[in-house]
This record gives structure tokens, sequence and C-alpha cells, in this order.
């Protein structure tokens, strides 16, 4: 079965895949390349990479829908404590939220609450990886041994991200089938050339814009 992926702006993504929707840092308030208004989307579980305002964005608009919340152990506790429901884990474990599984990976960057993460989210017969706020890791070469990447979020913004050279290298190392540029031209400190990722990527490569759309 396949998996339709939706990139609504900056890092935010939605997933639909095996009747479920999996919704990725659900920035859309406040946010200058949101496609959609939280009202127009639905989510049976949301998908936290790090407590920064930019990925945060409209969560608590969701889990109050009664999306599921999905993050590190900390943030877990700090939304349960709020009353909502959540699922805690952390980097290289996995566990298993209405039927999909979510394996967290390691990232490199900041974040106000617990550790910066990325996850493989893995549907019947579909994978797909979004790598987070991240610079390039030797990791990302670990997700080759366990997993059949189709698609691939990876961020090209640079200054805080990987930029266009270090992302082209982290979609080989991961195996990607098929890899999707985010968290980039939301403002300019993050411009990046998409074309030049194209260059580098060739048919891997899928440029999108927001509020784009691809299966695989």
């Amino acid at each position: 079965m396949s998996v339709k992926a939706r990139w609504l702006g900056h890092a935010a993504v939605l997933l639909e895949g095996d009747g479920r929707k999996v919704l990725i840092d659900p920035f859309l308030s406040g946010n200058p390349k949101a496609a959609a208004r939280p009202e127009e989307i639905e989510a049976d579980m949301v998908l936290l990479t790090h407590d920064h305002e930019d990925h945060v964005g409209d969560l608590e608009y969701f889990l109050k829908a009664g999306a599921v919340f999905v993050g590190i152990h900390e943030l877990a506790v700090d939304y349960a404590e709020k009353g909502y429901a959540a699922e805690g884990m952390n980097i290289g474990g996995t566990i298993e939220v209405r039927g999909i599984k979510i394996h967290m990976t390691h990232a490199l960057h900041t974040s106000r609450v617990g550790h910066v993460v990325g996850f493989v989210i893995e549907f019947s017969d579909r994978q797909i990886y979004h790598a987070g706020d991240t610079g390039l890791t030797m990791d990302m070469k670990i997700l080759a041994e366990f997993f059949s990447i189709d698609l691939a979020f990876l961020p090209i913004g640079d200054r805080y991200t990987m930029g266009v050279p270090s992302a082209a290298v982290a979609a080989a190392w991961c195996g990607a089938q098929k890899v999707v540029p985010i968290h980039y031209n939301t403002w300019p400190l993050i411009e990046a050339d998409t074309e030049e990722f194209r260059k580098r990527l060739g048919e891997k490569a899928v440029i999108l814009e927001p509020g784009g759309t691809i299966e695989v």
C-alpha cells in the first residue's frame, strides 16, 4: 500500500498510509510558508522532532483534537502532565502507535527540552525518514543498515541545519530512494538553492512547493 506525503511548509509533513495520518512538526500558524491552517488538517498522531517554536507550532491544537503525541521522553512527560495522550521514547528505540511503527533517530541540533531527534515511520510496506533539524552525522549511514527508506525529508536551509552539500551526502548515506528538501526559504536566513540540490541528487530529488505531495 502506498503512502501519500504532503509537505506543509518549513519542516511540517503529513503522511497518510494504512488508514492513519501522521503529522510531523506542525508549525502552521505563524508560518509564512504554511500550506494549510490547523483546522484544515486531521492527524491520528503528531511527532515532534524537538522543542523549538518553529516545530512545536500548533501541536496542542491537534492534541486537543485527540491526536497522540510522540516524542522524546522529557517532552512526552510534559504533555502527559497537561492531560494529553503521549507516547515517550528515546533514540534508537521503536514503538507502535495506532498500528504505525515509529523509530527514533539521532539528530544534531539544540532543543529547549530533551534531545533533538528524527524519525523513521514504518507503514506496512513503506518507510519514511524525517531527519528533523540536524547537521550531517555518521549515524545516517547506520539507517541504511536497518531500513529500506522509500522517502526522506532532509533539511537544506544551512545556518541552523545541513546545507545542500551536506544534505546530498546524507541522502546517499541513508539510502533513500526519493528525497524531499525541507526547512528552507521560510525566511531569508535559510534560503537555499533547490536547483543545486537537484543537480547533486539527480532523479532522487523531489522538489515540492509547500502543499505539494508525493506518493511512494
